[in-house]
């Protein structure tokens, strides 16, 4: 018997997802999912008439090591949309490799997903951020080292016909229309989202103050180490890309104090309630808009 392909473990671990949707959940399929980071993990409380399924469950997909990501998938209603919460994700610097770091997005996409809402916790490297602030991406800089499509490509994982191409467009990586919801969302909620372009390093180390006036040389405003290689993958597939960062802490040099997990996961928490509110105005919109009825 030939060795089981990468294709074929998303497909066993979607497969097995699916199953544990509820009749009505399966009769009426999500298409919309939401990745939870650091500190912000509390947010998937809102989902309604949901079904809890830990990673450590599904065939093949990679377990969360990092406090503050509970590792499991819910599945269930917001504000009466079916949703897909990813209550944690995993992360290159864990020792995955990048096909496992990606393996979850790979398994959204299988699983019908037409847009997913990436959140993380950064740090701010534009000094007018304030601690607390969600910050829509506009693009961001790979300086992971690495690119989660290298290898094969697997034109089978695409969700339309203009996807899943060995070289494609990365102009529009995080959606100019999603974005603009997200701040007319904010606005009803009574406050702003500000813009920032996501410089993404593997970690664990934060990063030194050298490095800092090299990132913000080259444009970025916020620094963290996810989220790229998941929005690579995404876009590969075709699903469209919203990006909301947390701003955790300033980032190295810019602060008076040391930088610590602690610190990025409790300012993660402060902020998730707002963060709460955004989603349950924007999940229903964006599943509108996907499916053409707005």
């Amino acid at each position: 018997m030939s060795k089981p392909t990468y294709f074929d473990l998303v497909s066993e671990a979607a497969a097995f997802v699916r199953s544990k949707m509820t009749p009505k959940l399966a009769a009426a399929p999500p298409q919309v999912a939401i990745v939870l980071g650091s500190g912000l993990g509390s947010v998937a409380s809102r989902v309604t008439d949901s079904v809890v399924v830990p990673y450590s469950e599904i065939p093949h997909f990679p377990q969360s090591t990092v406090e503050g990501h509970a590792g499991q998938l819910i599945m269930g209603l917001i504000c009466g949309t079916p949703v897909i919460v990813m209550q944690g994700r995993v992360h290159y610097y864990e020792g995955y490799h990048p096909l496992e770091v990606t393996f979850p997005m790979r398994v959204l996409g299988a699983l019908g997903m037409r847009v997913v809402i990436l959140t993380n916790a950064a740090g701010a490297i534009d000094t007018n951020y304030r601690i607390g602030q969600l910050i829509a991406i506009n693009d961001h800089i790979n300086m992971m080292g690495f690119n989660p499509l290298i290898g094969p490509n697997e034109p089978r994982f695409a969700i339309h016909s203009k996807a899943g191409l060995r070289f494609f467009d990365m102009t529009e990586a995080y959606s100019k229309r999603l974005r603009a919801l997200a701040k007319t969302s904010a606005e009803l909620e009574g406050f702003e989202i500000g813009d920032g372009i996501y410089l993404a390093v593997s970690g664990p180390s934060f990063e030194t103050p050298a490095e800092i006036r090299a990132f913000r040389a080259l444009g970025a405003t916020l620094v963290g180490m996810s989220t790229v290689p998941e929005t690579i993958v995404a876009r590969h597939m075709g699903i469209e890309v919203l990006g909301i960062s947390c701003v955790t802490n300033l980032a190295a040099g810019l602060g008076s104090g040391q930088l610590s997990h602690e610190e990025v996961y409790q300012a993660g928490r402060q902020v998730e309630k707002r963060l709460a509110g955004l989603l349950e105005l924007l999940v229903p919109q964006i599943a509108a808009i996907t499916d053409g009825t707005v």
